[in-house]
């Protein structure tokens, strides 16, 4: 239920140390990425130390969010992605990632973005979405889900249930936002539903307080938000994963202890930690002493592991399954890209966005 970052190009024994102890789940950064061989040999060495099926994770939007830069394909923005409101390229654009992820053995994209972009002050998501309305992120959105998951690679809709309209980045500050459940359905949780309804492999959390629904809580931590929403109403059965939770809005105001039981139990099934190994083994043991004091049911341990386990067979490869590396950054995948600008540069800036 952790899934462990780190920062060196190659497996540093801390991690070794925690794949060891059971973590099935890796994180990769630019941090972490030299080229395109390199990546590979990564994601295959992180495999082999472990003795069963072991996730790897990157986030691979396109625009300023791509890790993997180097050789590979040089993908839009999601901004630019809806302003052209074409599904079928929203689609192909999926498959683009998706291929080259699979080529260098990498199981989980953690895409796409699934806020909807009502805020022009917002400073972290921004041109990471697709646009602002629901109707246009849902119909792009689930194209790129078809479009990943078609290639063997598991999608993640974020960042539930909606961080579009937060004057606040959450890697910073804690945001609040104001939001009754009425507007959440209105503007927020269309395209996560239309995502559910797609079947989406997995769900990223935000750390964004909605305060009619949770006023203490960031809904990362919230059952109100987790299991009542996401969950009960929206029927998502599948892998919620946390958003790193080092990051300034969970970190400044809650305890590493508090923080994991709180997830456990709103219905978080697998924890991202992407720095600090003391903080990922403190998680561990938390799980653990949390479990046998009763603190946690064993039964939502079970049920984690269930859908993680799930995850795994559905898209995890071993080492050295990775598909034919010629596809990353060939014409073919460019040619696509070349597309998206060029129904881009055919749109009048002062136009409304369709969809």
């Amino acid at each position: 239920m952790v899934g462990v970052g780190f920062h060196t190009p190659t497996v540093p024994p801390a991690v070794e140390q925690l794949i060891g102890r059971g973590v099935r789940c890796a994180i990769l950064f630019s941090r972490n990425i030299e080229d395109v061989r390199q990546v590979r040999q990564l994601a295959d060495d992180l495999k082999r130390r472990a003795d069963s099926p072991l996730l790897i994770s990157i986030d691979q939007e396109g625009g300023r969010v791509r890790r993997l830069r180097q050789g590979f394909t040089d993908l839009p923005s999601m901004r630019e992605l809806g302003r052209t409101g074409d599904r079928q390229l929203a689609k192909e654009i999926g498959q683009v990632i998706g291929r080259e992820l699979r080529a260098v053995n990498i199981d989980h994209a953690l895409a796409p973005v699934l806020d909807v972009d009502t805020n022009p002050k917002n400073p972290v998501i921004a041109d990471r979405s697709l646009g602002p309305t629901p109707q246009l992120v849902s119909n792009l959105g689930c194209a790129i889900i078809e479009g990943l998951q078609s290639e063997g690679v598991a999608a993640c809709g974020k960042h539930f249930p909606g961080h579009g309209d937060t004057p606040i980045d959450s890697h910073k500050d804690l945001p609040r936002l104001q939001h009754p459940i009425e507007r959440l359905e209105k503007i927020e949780l269309p395209p996560f539903q239309a995502a559910v309804d797609a079947g989406v492999a997995t769900i990223m959390t935000a750390h964004v307080v909605f305060e009619p629904i949770d006023a203490k809580y960031p809904s990362t931590m919230s059952r109100e938000v987790m299991h009542g929403i996401l969950r009960e109403r929206m029927g998502f059965d599948r892998v919620v994963v946390s958003d790193d939770l080092e990051m300034k809005a969970i970190a400044n105001y809650f305890s590493i202890e508090e923080v994991v039981i709180r997830c456990a139990n709103a219905g978080v099934d697998l924890f991202l930690i992407c720095h600090n190994h003391d903080l990922q083994n403190q998680a561990i043991d938390i799980l653990i002493k949390a479990t046998e004091r009763g603190d946690i049911p064993m039964s939502r341990i079970e049920e984690a592991n269930g859908r993680i386990d799930d995850l795994m067979q559905r898209y995890v490869k071993p080492a050295g399954a990775g598909g034919s590396m010629d596809v990353v950054g060939c014409k073919e995948h460019q040619a696509i890209v070349d597309r998206v600008q060029k129904a881009v540069g055919g749109i009048d800036p002062t136009e409304a966005w369709r969809g």
